[in-house]
């Protein structure tokens, strides 16, 4: 544990283990309803770095974090093999610096793609919504199996009607 808490308070570590615990206490305020997910969007731009299209939030999470796990892994690496003082050990730390930055955002901005479809920017249409007959509305069925199969049940008001194939020859 000593280790570990060492390595997390030296440079490089510390500077992400501070916005970390930041990050970590806003998530809990967002848990208890204190705070919103998209509370700081007005505040930055992050569509010229690559992840825009998420909350601020999400975005400088996943970067302090994983730039976290980048640095704090490397120091517990990097410790046996340099040397305890002097110049070597302290370009050895600002490389792991610039590393652990560079390969965080790069791996954020992975992920950022991922997410930016479950983070609309504008409110679209209404999602689809389950009726009272168990028909589904404002969903667009792509497969030929169950293409219709909503039109046909909420046409037939039977629960047990089943989609047939489409017939591809008319």
């Amino acid at each position: 544990m000593r280790t570990f808490l060492e390595a997390a308070t030296a440079f490089p570590t510390f500077l992400f283990t501070v916005p970390s615990l930041v990050a970590a206490v806003f998530w809990l305020l967002v848990a208890v309803g204190a705070a919103g997910p998209r509370t700081f969007d007005g505040d930055a731009d992050l569509g010229k770095w690559g992840l825009g299209g998420v909350p601020v939030a999400v975005a400088f999470s996943l970067w302090t974090g994983l730039a976290w796990f980048a640095s704090l892994g490397a120091a517990f690496l990097l410790d046996p093999v340099v040397p305890s003082s002097g110049w070597a050990r302290a370009s050895a730390r600002l490389g792991v610096l610039a590393a652990a930055s560079t390969a965080s955002w790069c791996v954020t901005r992975a992920l950022v793609r991922r997410l930016r479809p479950h983070h609309p920017d504008e409110p679209g249409a209404a999602r689809p919504r389950l009726h009272d007959r168990g028909v589904l509305a404002g969903a667009r069925v792509e497969s030929p199996w169950a293409r219709g199969g909503a039109e046909r049940l909420a046409r037939s008001g039977r629960r047990d009607a089943h989609p047939q194939p489409c017939d591809r020859t008319a």
